[in-house]
């Protein structure tokens, strides 16, 4: 029997970092000493207490269903959680948990974008986005984010966008790729855009406590924006767990009935003994994930500063999450060519722009998400790597 796919799933787009991470590995087996820079993914291991909440949940008997929108316990502590980092309030009964925070991408697209109504995401971004609207019917509307904005989004050209088929807006900040971060009065001025063409939000928040200079500012603390807002949060970044899949979202109340049937409909529930583990990240000790962060930060300050010493890179400081996202015009290559002299010439995988969207062309994202050694190592073997081109040889000699 021949397969026969459905239309649908030639709409559905993936990940090109499993992509590039599975070529690397293929060339580490053949003896190349790889650094891999393409993996969102923190190199830490998920902090000791988290993990002994877990293996005391097994033996305490958490080994069944929960309901479909998490265990209570987990809700509450989410909803005290999420609400005193932003200095809000949120009920336990808005939340739900699910494994890992792409369903919340998932599910609040399936409830509300009809076929053929838009939605309005970040380019470059997380590709996902643009992958789940077109799979589920809906029309995916770029929103460019310019190196000249420090990737933030250009109010006018967000304006612009908006017709009378769009229907969701999807923000993330700090945001994958590019590390740029939300003003205060760039969510307000996005508020009022949404509030007057009557427009969801979907808020990624998942890198807002990866965050240096900047603060972090959630839309949902404006005025008209919580009947209107989904907060999409996760602990893969934040706590080291991305092993774990474990995400939530909070709604607004009269949504969660209609969450609740597509989570029945496809996983049922969140593995109980993970939920539990995730309680005690939230409630526990918070001297790993403060290490954590500050050598992100100590590590950022090294990619970035190496960067821009590198013939023919230039690039903007990351104000959030764990990436840098250079511009390599310079070097004569496209972004994949790029990329590929990369991992082939110099023995570091990192991920083309275009990974994350047409605008991403120019680019290349690198993960700081990897040891100071590594990272300076990949900073001299790139220099090197670049000195060779033709097309900076000139330059370089003079």
């Amino acid at each position: 029997m021949k397969l026969r796919l459905a239309e649908r799933m030639y709409r559905l787009g993936t990940e090109t970092a499993f992509e590039v991470a599975a070529r690397a590995r293929a060339l580490e087996a053949k003896g190349k000493p790889i650094i891999h820079l393409e993996i969102g993914e923190p190199d830490f291991d998920t902090p000791a207490h988290i993990r002994q909440a877990a293996c005391n949940a097994l033996d305490e008997g958490y080994t069944h269903y929960s309901g479909s929108t998490g265990l209570p316990e987990l809700r509450e502590a989410v909803a005290k959680y999420a609400g005193e980092r932003r200095g809000l309030r949120f009920d336990p009964t808005n939340v739900v948990v699910t494994p890992g925070a792409k369903p919340i991408m998932f599910y609040s697209i399936m409830a509300l974008i009809e076929p053929g109504e838009e939605v309005i995401y970040p380019n470059p971004g997380f590709p996902i986005y643009e992958s789940m609207i077109n799979f589920l019917g809906g029309v995916a509307v770029p929103l460019q984010l310019s190196e000249s904005r420090n990737f933030r989004i250009n109010l006018e050209e967000l304006e612009s966008k908006v017709s009378s088929k769009t229907r969701m807006i999807v923000l993330n900040s700090p945001g994958n790729p590019t590390g740029g971060v939300l003003t205060k009065d760039d969510l307000r001025a996005i508020a009022g855009i949404a509030i007057s063409h009557d427009l969801v939000v979907l808020a990624d928040e998942i890198y807002s406590e990866t965050i240096y200079e900047a603060e972090h500012h959630t839309i949902l603390s404006l005025p008209g924006m919580e009947e209107r807002t989904i907060l999409l949060d996760g602990f893969s970044k934040t706590f080291a767990m991305t092993g774990w899949r474990l995400g939530y979202g909070i709604f607004p109340p009269e949504w969660i009935p209609h969450i609740s049937r597509l989570v029945i409909n496809s996983v049922s529930c969140t593995s109980t003994f993970s939920q539990r583990a995730a309680i005690a990240a939230l409630t526990g000790p918070r001297d790993d994930i403060e290490k954590m962060q500050a050598a992100f930060a100590t590590r950022r300050e090294l990619v970035y500063n190496g960067l821009n010493k590198i013939p023919g890179l230039r690039c903007t400081k990351p104000e959030g999450a764990f990436y840098a996202f250079p511009n390599i015009t310079d070097t004569g290559m496209d972004s994949r060519t790029y990329a590929d002299y990369l991992l082939n010439e110099a023995d570091v995988a990192v991920l083309p722009g275009t990974s994350f969207g047409e605008y991403g062309e120019g680019y290349i994202r690198i993960s700081f998400a990897n040891s100071e050694d590594n990272l300076a190592e990949a900073m001299r073997r790139i220099d090197r790597a670049n000195r060779a081109l033709p097309a900076l040889a000139a330059e370089v000699s003079r």
